[in-house]
């Protein structure tokens, strides 16, 4: 399977389930990234994730990673951003999302398999350590080497569409090109020392600016509002750090002022 048609199928599934009718929720466009195995990358992300799996744990001859977001709606964020806990529709939205995601990952592997390409999904979520709360598979981290964001001080991954939203990701064993990522900064805090709005919008102050994550606090937050909403299933969602900001539905920085790394 060409790169270009393996890339076309993996975009018109992402898009054409983020558009689909019948759920609540909805997304503005989606986006996809692609790259190959760079495993100096995965060797620094075992520095800090001891559990985290490479391609090759999760799929025997793995060549490349595909990543795609699907960033929320404006309502959806705009919901949880005035909202004094959790907002319904930011609950609902990470429960339909989630059961999306895995629905994606599922019709990409089939799809992928009828024109002889193995890839494997790992579930969106729910697949990590409880005691260190560390998870195996980090779609965020995938979708950092595809080149589609760049890590903010809320700990999210900021794309150009913002921090608002969910990631998946899967792996194939289709050799794809490394992308030429052009490493720019899209969170205004590291780009100039302004903003910072994450930190205080969490209510568990989890976050630090030297940027250190307390996950104890913010898994207990989660816990907490797990249950909120009783007619939702796993509904442990807060969110708070991800929406009211500059970079909850855009990147911030401006392109003309884009530091290259």
């Amino acid at each position: 399977m060409e790169q270009q048609e393996l890339k076309r199928l993996v975009s018109h599934v992402v898009h054409e389930a983020a558009s689909t009718h019948g759920r609540e929720t909805r997304y503005r466009d989606p986006i996809v990234g692609f790259s190959g195995v760079d495993l100096r990358e995965f060797a620094r992300l075992k520095e800090t994730v001891i559990e985290h799996l490479t391609p090759e744990e999760l799929l025997p001859g793995a060549l490349g990673l595909v990543s795609y977001f699907l960033p929320f709606s404006e309502d959806v964020v705009r919901a949880n951003a005035s909202s004094k806990y959790v907002a319904r529709e930011w609950a609902v939205a990470y429960v339909e999302t989630n059961r999306l995601l895995a629905e994606i990952g599922e019709r990409l592997v089939a799809e992928l398999a009828d024109s002889g390409v193995r890839a494997v999904a790992e579930a969106p979520t729910y697949v990590f350590d409880k005691k260190r709360l560390r998870a195996r598979w980090s779609h965020k981290s995938i979708a950092y080497m595809t080149g589609i964001g760049s890590f903010g001080l809320n700990r999210l991954l900021i794309t150009d569409a913002g921090c608002a939203g969910r990631f998946g990701s899967i792996v194939v064993d289709a050799a794809l090109d490394m992308p030429d990522i052009v490493r720019r900064e899209r969170c205004l805090y590291f780009h100039n020392g302004t903003c910072g709005a994450c930190l205080q919008r969490c209510p568990v102050s989890a976050l630090e600016t030297d940027g250190s994550f307390d996950r104890a606090a913010c898994y207990r937050r989660l816990q907490e509002a797990d249950g909120q909403f009783p007619d939702l299933a796993l509904s442990d969602v807060c969110g708070q750090c991800s929406v009211g900001l500059p970079c909850s539905m855009r990147n911030p920085v401006p392109l003309a002022d884009w530091s290259v790394g």
